[in-house]
């Protein structure tokens, strides 16, 4: 699992990191909004920890930009606030869950488990980017033409497309395709990143996904 967490309070944010590395959780760590939104416009992350309150840009205004982008990332809102109203504006910007202060890091764990369990609720049936349409549920992919796709094709062009332009590795993909399954090689990810090229070139796709075996790959868009 893979983290960004954009809090100004640098000893929380140490504690934070320092709790996520020990449970095997990758954390991206940040102290401002503005960061929080380059770094997840650069690169793709199972969840997002925001404080509310950020310098430079507070944590709401990040994520409703984040959200007016199309990132579809689960979001846990951290809050030193407990009315109502400022738990309500969180969830209107986009916010999956929050977390008042002080909370105990078990609970914190257990909400991000949680988050990503249920991931695929949050996701969209039908993803776009140029002139390609995925429909998830059905696994067909489509531009001029249209074909099937087999479960793993369509559960990798859904990662891929849930983070276009943004460099993902390898490990990353294949942590997120084949999770749990131990008679998988990760060397299965370059023969499905092959399959995904050549169906794409068959619908006369105007995005392709680029990168070299054992590399990080991009998908991209060439249309106007």
């Amino acid at each position: 699992m893979k983290v960004l967490l954009a809090e100004d309070e640098e000893e929380l944010s140490r504690a934070l990191a320092a709790v996520l590395k020990h449970e095997n959780i990758e954390c991206d760590a940040v102290f401002n909004g503005q960061e929080a939104i380059e770094r997840a416009s650069e690169g793709s992350y199972d969840c997002m920890i925001f404080d509310v309150m950020m310098p430079v840009m507070d944590g709401i205004t990040a994520l409703k930009t984040l959200r007016a982008q199309g990132n579809l990332t689960p979001v846990i809102m951290l809050t030193a606030k407990s009315e109502i109203d400022d738990r309500v504006e969180g969830l209107d910007a986009g916010a999956d869950d929050y977390l008042t202060k002080p909370f105990a890091m078990k609970e914190l764990l257990a909400r991000l488990r949680s988050m990503t369990r249920r991931q695929g609720s949050f996701t969209p049936t039908t993803l776009s980017l140029g002139s390609v349409t995925l429909d998830t549920e059905e696994q067909e992919l489509s531009a001029k033409n249209a074909i099937r796709l087999a479960n793993k094709e369509s559960r990798l062009m859904e990662y891929l497309m849930l983070n276009p332009g943004k460099e993902i590795s390898t490990e990353n993909i294949f942590e997120h395709v084949w999770k749990g399954e131990e008679a998988a090689d990760i060397g299965i990810v370059w023969v499905y990143i092959s399959y995904l090229r050549q169906k794409l070139m068959s619908i006369n796709a105007d995005i392709g996904i680029e990168g070299d075996k054992g590399g990080s790959y991009v998908l991209k868009c060439y249309g106007n």
